[in-house]
């Protein structure tokens, strides 16, 4: 069983640690994201790009990597492993994104892949980051501002629904590890030099 269970903890990673902002952005012609605006391995950065198509199709895709590998746990293993047992192993897959093995384990932030993996255990929880991120976006003008707010609210979310202390846990240390990955944002926050949203 425990082989078994590295072995989809494995998979879990390195499907999340695909960079499709590296990959997408290198192919397309406009070379390597990292040296691109903030160098964050990103939508968002793609975007500084100038190409929405290809940043749509990059936010398309981490969020696909974060919702496919909870998706599949989810059905094929339900009634080998507890809930809290798939979570954590799907958990791997924003683990991926923002520590990817291809990339020297500089990736991403992990917002899109976390989204997927919330929308993989409960589309309410999804549905929660994603309409918290458009009222703060949309009041505040800031996408970072909007993530990390959203990143706070999805463990009471997850008390809401009523999930165990375990499952919580996962939620906090994941809303906690990507926030820390904002530390550049929140000091541009402070400093009142972050970029705004124009909708």
């Amino acid at each position: 069983m425990a082989i078994n269970i590295f072995f989809l903890v494995v998979i879990s990673y390195l499907i999340g640690s695909i960079p499709f902002a590296y990959i997408l952005t290198l192919i397309s012609g406009h070379g390597d994201i990292r040296k691109i605006g903030s160098g964050n391995v990103g939508a968002t950065n793609v975007l500084r790009t100038g190409k929405k198509s290809l940043a749509i199709l990059v936010l398309f895709l981490d969020v696909f990597k974060g919702l496919l590998p909870i998706t599949i746990l989810f059905f094929y293993y339900d009634l080998e492993f507890s809930n809290f047992l798939l979570i954590f192993i799907g958990s791997f897959s924003i683990l991926g994104h923002i520590f990817p093995i291809w990339l020297k384990f500089k990736g991403g932030k992990g917002v899109a892949t976390y989204i997927g993996f919330l929308m993989g255990i409960d589309f309410k929880l999804g549905l929660i980051f994603i309409l918290f991120w458009l009222l703060i976006a949309y009041v505040k003008r800031y996408s970072s501002l909007a993530s990390i707010f959203s990143l706070i609210i999805i463990p009471f979310g997850g008390l809401f629904l009523s999930y165990n202390n375990e499952i919580i846990y996962i939620l906090i240390f994941l809303s906690i590890l990507i926030i820390i990955k904002h530390a550049s944002n929140i000091k541009r926050l402070v400093n009142s030099s972050e970029n705004k949203i124009k909708f």
